[in-house]
């Protein structure tokens, strides 16, 4: 298992980013993810960077809407560790059980229906190429 780097044991590099996620999300709380992948500072600087200007910079996407699909791929991917912060997350922005219930069902009908598109090999519509 991988180790979690905690605050008090973190370099100042790590220090930085775990600073910089607490003020952010407004919290002192830093999740496993980020302890785990502290192992690499790099890794750690970067995936934040991303993560918090896609996930919490404005945009066309409510940061609901943003939860939501970053739940779907990670069901997708069977990423039990994101479904679980995501669902949380999401909860936290106003999604509840019925939601999440419409949201499983919409992953699962577009899994089945990609699978069955990609083993048809079905050619793609004219219509709907841009």
């Amino acid at each position: 298992m991988t180790q979690l780097i905690e605050y008090e044991d973190a370099s100042d590099e790590v220090k930085a980013v775990y600073d910089d996620i607490r003020a952010t999300r407004q919290t002192e709380y830093i999740n496993n993810f980020w302890k785990a992948i502290a192992n690499h500072p790099p890794t750690l600087k970067r995936t934040w960077e991303t993560i918090k200007e896609v996930m919490a910079s404005p945009g066309e996407l409510d940061p609901l809407v943003r939860e939501l699909i970053y739940i779907a791929v990670s069901v997708t991917n069977g990423c039990d560790y994101c479904i679980s912060s995501h669902s949380a997350a999401a909860r936290g922005k106003g999604m509840n059980e019925a939601m999440f219930g419409e949201l499983l069902a919409i992953i699962a009908t577009a899994n089945t229906t990609n699978r069955l598109a990609n083993g048809y090999q079905i050619p793609v519509d004219e219509i709907f190429k841009t």
